[in-house]
């Protein structure tokens, strides 16, 4: 079958799209056999994963080594997922690692109900297999959903970073910071390196770190860094890293992703040692595409997946950072997220919004967003767009040169408006 054919395929095997637990995806991947011959990093987070997993590949390619990593979701190809080497892997390879995970799972089947793999799942089992391909010097593993059961966490991490901890997928997670927390934390191991980029994470990951032993780390008290003039220092156990370039992803959130991801190297060392020209090099040279991704032309067009509450909140602040005379936000969410927090946190920054209608049965609708938006004091009535490439097009034809356009969301709202610009993915 083609990749096409495939993911058709994978994604009609789970009446479910989100299934937490670990022993389906476990039992498969004992019967492929699966094994690890080289550190793993394990990343999760309610927010700054992606920046973080960005940063760690980018160093740890500049020092020479052989790295495979695994995000998601992807924006326009499901290629982007699976990474070796900084390229995403080509349509053969994960085909055969998509035949090999589906031969595995039929012949479980029986001896295990018949439960079938989630979309998630085997395409988590699909990476490793590609990854098994290779001589890899270090995986990197981006957490889909939690970490506890997620399926990233039946591999076992030499070290585990958990980034920010904020509301979000509250239906499977739990309603408060300290029930997400505690499934964030379910990614650390006993007597491993336990990275925490929160300041202030919740009692009960500190709970669960201790009560497995795990060494647990948290930024501003075990790590930190220091904004200096035209760079920055990052201090930790092993000592301080001085005369740091800026990371190259823009936000002053970066310094702290940056330095979950020095403390995590620093209790690597041993295994992948990395120099201080790799970390300067791998910092400034680090890209993820649509995280206050800024395009260049006028009017200025800024891609953002901020989808929730914290992440909206750190897109204020970004905005925050230059004047125009109007922003315009094509604006997309799906229905299960907290759109009214998103709004609040962004109303003051945002002129004009051109809320839009998503494909799929998860996503809000642009008249859902407006009446969201005129019940936060955003004055109406607002014009409504059947798409993002709607409301992109005519955010296009309105603006000035010296206005400024947001494409803010869900990846969903991106992606469209990405593929109407004809850019891919880096």
């Amino acid at each position: 079958m083609s990749l096409a054919e495939w993911l058709a395929f994978v994604e009609r095997q789970h009446a479910k799209s989100i299934d937490l637990g670990l022993d389906r995806v476990r039992a498969v991947s004992q019967a492929l056999g699966q094994r690890q011959t080289c550190p793993v990093i394990l990343v999760g987070g309610t927010n700054g994963k992606g920046s973080t997993c960005a940063m760690l590949e980018r160093i740890l390619l500049s020092a020479g080594y052989r790295v495979g990593l695994y995000t998601s979701p992807h924006l326009l190809r499901y290629n982007e997922r699976v990474r070796i080497d900084g390229q995403a892997v080509g349509d053969e390879a994960l085909c055969q690692g998509f035949a090999r995970v589906e031969a595995a799972r039929a012949a479980t089947k029986v001896s295990h109900g018949g439960t079938p793999l989630t979309y998630f799942e085997f395409g988590t089992l699909c990476a490793w297999e590609v990854f098994a391909t290779q001589p890899l010097d270090v995986i990197i593993l981006e957490v889909g959903l939690g970490g506890r059961l997620d399926a990233t966490n039946i591999y076992e991490p030499d070290a585990a970073i958990v980034t920010g901890i904020d509301l979000d997928h509250m239906d499977y997670l739990g309603p408060t910071r300290e029930h997400i927390g505690f499934e964030k934390a379910g990614i650390f191991r006993t007597g491993r390196p336990a990275i925490c980029g929160d300041a202030d994470p919740p009692q009960r990951l500190i709970e669960h770190a201790q009560s497995i032993g795990a060494d647990l780390q948290v930024i501003g008290r075990d790590f930190g860094f220091e904004r200096q003039e035209g760079q920055w220092q990052f201090r930790g156990r092993r000592g301080k890293r001085s005369s740091l370039a800026f990371p190259a992803l823009r936000g002053e959130e970066q310094f702290g992703n940056a330095s979950g991801v020095l403390a995590a190297l620093d209790e690597l060392r041993d295994r992948l040692p990395v120099a201080m020209q790799d970390i300067r090099r791998g910092l400034a040279e680090v890209e993820l595409t649509a995280r206050f991704q800024v395009l260049p032309g006028r009017p200025s067009v800024v891609l953002d997946v901020a989808h929730n509450p914290q992440a909206a909140r750190v897109l204020a602040d970004n905005l925050g950072g230059s004047y125009h005379p109007v922003t315009w936000a094509v604006f997309g969410m799906l229905r299960d997220k907290d759109i009214a927090g998103v709004v609040q946190a962004l109303k003051h920054r945002i002129d004009r919004w051109l809320p839009v209608t998503l494909d799929g049965p998860r996503a809000a609708t642009a008249a859902e967003l407006a009446a969201t938006l005129v019940a936060a004091g955003v004055s109406g009535p607002l014009a409504t767009f059947p798409s993002p490439v709607a409301a992109f097009a005519y955010a296009r034809e309105q603006a000035s040169e010296d206005d400024r356009i947001i494409v803010f969301g869900s990846f969903l709202t991106v992606a469209d408006v990405m593929r109407t610009l004809g850019r891919v993915a880096a």
